[in-house]
């Protein structure tokens, strides 16, 4: 006579397809989640870069000139005063393109988290199943 509390082969293969999908549902969820969260702070970056050259355009064309005229009545020739103005907007300018584009590399968009998630979870169903 068998145990009533024993579960059989096919309850128990059940159980565990049960198991998996839920969590095959919860990873989709969370790299969903996660990709959402990755394309929200690209957005950002975009808007950092489009932020960069608004106002690297503005203030070349307004400081530029204020700064060459000081400069030029400091004694610098106007030549060399618009050459050391138009320097330093560009370095400025360039810092900001740089921080944008970095932040925008492929590998800070891909759901990093998930895919961790995903490997620990297959390496414990594994390990259990080993085990038995």
């Amino acid at each position: 006579m068998s145990d009533p509390t024993r579960k059989s082969t096919t309850d128990m293969l059940g159980d565990a397809m049960n198991h998996v999908s839920a969590l095959v549902r919860k990873e989709v969820d969370l790299a969903r989640a996660e990709i959402s969260e990755n394309l929200n702070k690209a957005a950002v970056a975009i808007g950092l870069i489009v932020g960069a050259v608004i106002i690297a355009l503005t203030a070349l064309n307004v400081l530029s000139a204020a700064l060459v005229v000081a400069l030029t009545n400091a004694g610098l020739d106007a030549g060399w005063s618009a050459l050391i103005v138009g320097a330093v907007f560009g370095i400025i300018a360039f810092v900001m393109v740089g921080k944008g584009i970095n932040d925008l590399k492929l590998t800070s968009l891909a759901p990093s988290r998930t895919v961790k998630n995903v490997k620990r979870d297959a390496h414990a169903v594994k390990d259990a199943y080993d085990d038995k």
